[in-house]
């Protein structure tokens, strides 16, 4: 089992405390925050060794999962890597795509892996139909919460919209080309609510609105592509497929028959997979421990997150154009 050790102990830390310590992956050595008030609590709560230098945590495990402010990710991946650690880091990776640069450059040199916590890509109804997104030309996302100050220490691109930014990009097989995007402020100092049109060299359109101001709570997106139109509800965990295909010449009577200007005649019918449900953080914790033990590639890599970010950040970019 690979020894793994969590920074920070703040609300996301705590849920992975807990799901390392159930995973059958990792042996659980315990954890080190920066706030001793806080680290002192967590520790006496849970019961999980509390380990008062940073130093000392990152010597003793095989594994470090990042679980702090994006702004402290750079310095302290950095000290994890050049320790010959493994790094599963949440999102986004950091602050800036040159220091993810400068991130992926020392894992390659120091030959250790590393995963960023994109934790949609484990959404049991993603990965039910992902296999099934090909190609797709026109794609819309909604991601709406309920306002929450954590989080508002960045904008919302970076806090909500950057997941459905990583899972376009992972199903899009194209640069991209151009990106218009917008930003209003509301309540916090950063955007609150924005909306962003990507453009890709292949003509896709992603259309992509986040909201951390909403009065109720919405994470889906949809797909379209040639025959097929496929719906993804991140947060019910749901999905649909619904494909056509060139109509029979004698279609039965419960066919639903679709005819274009032409005369052309498509049958429209539902391919919906079944949705397996899991723990998606777990997933994808487990998911990097064997990707180390069996020299995989992770399914959501270091350059994957320096990706989504350096399109985050051009989202950010073009709210004053």
């Amino acid at each position: 089992m690979l020894k793994a050790g969590v920074l920070g102990a703040g609300h996301l830390g705590k849920i992975h405390l807990k799901l390392l310590q159930q995973s059958e992956e990792y042996e659980l050595i315990g954890f080190y925050d920066a706030n001793d008030e806080n680290a002192e609590k967590v520790s006496k709560e849970f019961g999980y060794k509390k380990y008062s230098n940073l130093d000392e945590l990152i010597e003793a495990a095989d594994v470090i999962d990042v679980v702090t402010p994006t702004l402290s990710h750079f310095e302290v991946a950095k000290k994890v890597i050049t320790k010959g650690k493994h790094l599963f880091i949440e999102k986004p990776i950091t602050s800036t795509f040159e220091e993810a640069e400068e991130l992926i450059a020392l894992a390659e040199k120091h030959e250790v892996k590393g995963q960023v916590g994109h934790v949609e890509r484990f959404n049991p109804a993603f990965r039910a139909v992902v296999s099934r997104i090909e190609n797709p030309m026109f794609i819309e996302a909604h991601r709406l919460a309920e306002f929450n100050p954590r989080g508002t220490d960045v904008p919302v691109v970076l806090d909500l919209m950057i997941h459905d930014i990583d899972a376009i990009l992972s199903v899009v097989k194209s640069d991209v080309k151009s990106i218009n995007a917008s930003g209003v402020s509301v309540i916090s100092e950063t955007p609150d609510i924005a909306n962003a049109r990507i453009e890709f060299e292949n003509g896709c359109v992603a259309n992509l609105t986040a909201s951390r101001i909403s009065l109720k709570n919405m994470r889906k997106s949809r797909f379209f592509q040639r025959d097929a139109y496929i719906s993804v509800d991140f947060l019910e965990k749901k999905c649909e497929v619904v494909k056509m295909k060139d109509a029979p010449k004698e279609p039965d009577d419960f066919a639903m028959i679709l005819q274009n200007a032409e005369g052309v005649k498509k049958q429209i019918y539902f391919d919906n997979p079944d949705v397996t449900l899991n723990n998606a953080i777990l997933d994808e914790l487990e998911t990097f421990a064997q990707a180390i033990n069996n020299d995989t590639t992770p399914i959501v890599t270091l350059e994957q997150g320096a990706k989504a970010l350096q399109v985050a950040n051009q989202v950010i970019a073009n709210f004053s154009n």
